[in-house]
C-alpha cells in the first residue's frame, strides 16, 4: 500500500467506520479530516446527507478537494463559527489531540451538533502504552500533543458533552514495507531532526525487528471515543 498517513491507520480508519453509525441522511463533520479519505468515506454512508472535513493544513485540504467526494475547510475547528446545531455527527480520526484549549474546542464542536448530536472519536492512550510512541522515543523526542486525550471523559464532560465511553482499540500502525521506507517515513515526524546518526542506525534495527511478510507494524492502543451533546 502507499505509505503515506492513511496508510499508517489503516486498521483504525475500518474501526472508525464500523463504529460510526452514520445514517444516510445525516449531517456530519470530520474534525482533522486531512486529505479527507474518512471524509470520502463518511459521504458514501451519508448518502443522501452532507459532510464538511475541516482541516488546518491547506495542503492537505487542497489534496482533499483534488480527490473530491465532499465539501472542505480549510480551518480551525477550535475556533471556527459553525452553523449552530447544524451536524447529527462529528467524527475524527486522531484529529483532536492538537487543541490548544482543548475544553473551549470540544464546546465550539458541541455547538455545531444539533441536541443530542453524536461525537465519535479515536485519541491515542497515553505513549507508554503504544509501542510505535516508546520505540520512537529511543531515537529522538516526540512531542507530547499526540497523547493529550489519554484521559478524554472529564474534558469532554467539562465541554458539555454526555454519555461519554472510552473503549480500547489495540491495532498496530503500518510504517512502510521494510526497514529503510519505515525509517524513511519516521524521519518525517515532529522531533525526528534532533535523532543523531547513532540514533537513527539503532532506530532502523528496532523497526527492522518489527518487519513482517506484509510490512512494518508496530503496536498501537487508543480509545474510540462517543459522547453526545447534552
Amino acid at each position: 500500500m502507499p505509505l503515506d498517513y492513511d496508510a499508517e491507520l489503516t486498521r483504525y480508519g475500518a474501526v472508525l467506520r464500523r463504529t460510526w453509525g452514520i445514517r444516510p441522511h445525516d449531517n456530519v463533520l470530520d474534525i482533522g479530516c486531512g486529505a479527507g479519505e474518512t471524509t470520502r468515506a463518511a459521504a458514501g454512508a451519508a448518502s443522501a446527507g452532507h459532510v464538511l472535513g475541516v482541516d488546518v493544513s491547506a495542503d492537505a485540504v487542497a489534496r482533499a478537494r483534488e480527490a473530491g467526494g465532499a465539501a472542505y475547510e480549510c480551518a480551525d475547528a477550535q475556533t471556527y463559527a459553525f452553523a449552530p446545531a447544524s451536524f447529527d455527527v462529528a467524527i475524527s480520526r486522531f484529529g483532536t489531540m492538537f487543541f490548544a484549549g482543548p475544553v473551549a474546542a470540544f464546546a465550539n464542536i458541541g455547538r455545531a451538533l444539533r441536541p443530542g448530536g453524536r461525537l465519535v472519536m479515536l485519541v491515542w492512550q497515553a505513549a507508554d502504552r503504544n509501542e510505535w510512541a516508546v520505540t520512537l522515543r529511543r531515537a529522538f523526542p516526540l512531542p507530547e500533543s499526540p497523547f493529550s486525550l489519554a484521559d478524554p471523559a472529564p474534558i469532554l464532560a467539562a465541554a458539555g458533552f454526555a454519555d461519554v465511553a472510552c473503549t480500547e482499540v489495540e491495532e498496530p500502525v503500518y510504517y512502510g514495507p521494510d526497514a529503510d521506507a519505515a525509517l524513511g517515513f519516521v524521519r518525517g515526524f515532529a522531533g525526528a531532526g534532533a535523532a543523531t546518526e547513532d540514533a537513527l542506525l539503532r532506530l532502523r534495527a528496532d523497526l527492522a525487528a518489527h518487519l513482517t511478510g506484509d510490512g512494518v507494524w508496530l503496536g498501537a492502543r487508543a480509545w474510540l471515543v462517543t459522547a453526545s451533546r447534552a
